[in-house]
């Protein structure tokens, strides 16, 4: 008989001690975005692998080695999404969600891709993102890099802005052809990784982060020198619409995003926290991928933010957060407790915020207090056989030596109310 099945490497359980942290972030997060009036769409976690090479590109890192592919039944070949753009525009097209429209739209779920495992880097990881359709200004880039500094500030998170512009298709395409003459000039010079990405995407050359081709890059043809006069000018204009809003950021020549279909604008934010995957968010331009699968042209702009490496850095910070419970209901059994899950459920319907833990399974008092205090509750509420018959309850603090209080029952929700208003949010 074979040994126990554990998770496959690099796909983690949320345990409940750490579904307190997603929570908050998570709600931090869609808050935010809701401030902004994008709407949320929910996508399929399974696609069909065309719309990933077509979208990605085939020789991309992402299509060629990272993605988990399969043949179903009918032999049609499908993908667990590697990221949430290209089935965004799928499912606008396929909706009409384009047509005539602008849309502001926003996701969060589970990505895949196989990688290796490292900090805050998971093959199975969760991303929030957002897509904004048929506006062509520089006004709606700078208000998602405003939604992402809002989020990222909300988070107190040291983390830098870095900003580029690609140009259009054509530009790029030209400025292609300069970057590919120059490095095959230094072949010699490059790494093995660069090297691969010559015959592919040349361009990921100039975002390599190891440091014996930093001179070699530092020395290639600037990116900036060949841009389209009309990028340039979008570009200027994003620029100053960021400084007019307090936006800090810093100019990165060399960032070109790891995928074909981005366009003009490019940005990330980044950290030195995380070791050398230090983006925790990162998004630009991508006009063209509306019409690159047969639809009408239709200008967009993208982003996403990896959860895994927000949390990393806020647990840096503040370590997890926890959610004890306010109370605990410790109960003598027969009469008492059958009474008891009424009363807790008076409480939870008069004080929806209460977290109340019911100590269920009986048990002597004191097995049951060692419980109560192990959860980590401020109170617990006592219900014994004298409390039952005099319809009182009995309220022992938890943390300090408070002397038990009695009252009667119909009392304590107005008492908790009062004693926790803080932490009820009733104050």
């Amino acid at each position: 008989m074979s040994g126990k099945i554990q998770a496959i490497r690099g796909m983690h359980d949320v345990l409940p001690e750490q579904s307190v942290a997603w929570r908050r972030l998570e709600n931090t997060i869609i808050n935010i975005i809701r401030q902004y009036s994008y709407q949320e769409i929910r996508l399929p976690i399974l696609e069909k692998t065309e719309l990933f090479q077509r979208s990605i590109g085939e020789l991309t890192d992402i299509v060629a080695k990272e993605m988990y592919s399969f043949l179903d039944r009918n032999q049609e070949s499908l993908t667990l999404r590697p990221e949430g753009t290209a089935g965004c525009v799928r499912a606008g097209m396929e909706h009409g969600l384009f047509h005539n429209q602008q849309q502001k739209l926003w996701y969060i779920g589970a990505m895949f891709r196989h990688e290796r495992p490292q900090k805050g880097r998971q093959r199975q990881f969760h991303q929030v993102g957002l897509e904004a359709f048929g506006m062509p200004g520089p006004d709606v880039d700078a208000e998602m890099i405003l939604i992402c500094t809002r989020i990222l500030q909300a988070l107190r998170l040291d983390v830098q802005l870095e900003l580029n512009t690609l140009g259009t298709v054509e530009s790029r395409l030209a400025y292609r052809e300069l970057l590919v003459a120059y490095f095959n000039d230094n072949r010699k010079a490059l790494d093995e990784d660069s090297l691969r990405r010559l015959e592919t995407n040349p361009l990921r050359i100039l975002d390599s982060k190891n440091p014996d081709m930093k001179q070699l890059i530092n020395s290639a043809p600037a990116l900036p020198e060949h841009i389209d006069n009309e990028s340039v000018d979008h570009f200027e204009a994003l620029k100053s619409l960021l400084e007019q809003t307090g936006v800090h950021y810093r100019l990165n020549s060399h960032l070109v995003r790891g995928l074909d279909y981005y366009t003009r604008t490019v940005f990330e934010w980044t950290t030195d926290q995380l070791g050398a995957q230090g983006t925790v968010c990162a998004g630009g331009r991508f006009d063209g991928l509306v019409e690159h699968f047969s639809g009408k042209p239709t200008p967009a702009i993208g982003c996403a933010m990896g959860l895994e490496r927000l949390l990393e850095l806020v647990n840096l910070q503040d370590g997890l957060p926890t959610e004890p419970p306010h109370a605990c209901l410790v109960m003598a059994e027969g009469r008492a407790a059958n009474w008891g899950l009424k009363l807790a459920e008076d409480l939870r319907d008069q004080l929806p915020g209460l977290r109340l833990l019911m100590i269920c399974g009986g048990g002597s008092f004191k097995s049951q207090f060692k419980k109560a205090d192990k959860s980590g509750a401020l109170l617990a509420l006592v219900l014994g056989e004298e409390e039952y018959e005099n319809q009182a309850i009995g309220i022992k603090s938890l943390r300090d030596n408070e002397v038990q209080l009695n009252l009667q029952q119909e009392e304590l929700p107005g008492w908790l109310k009062n004693r926790l208003a803080a932490e009820l949010n009733l104050c």
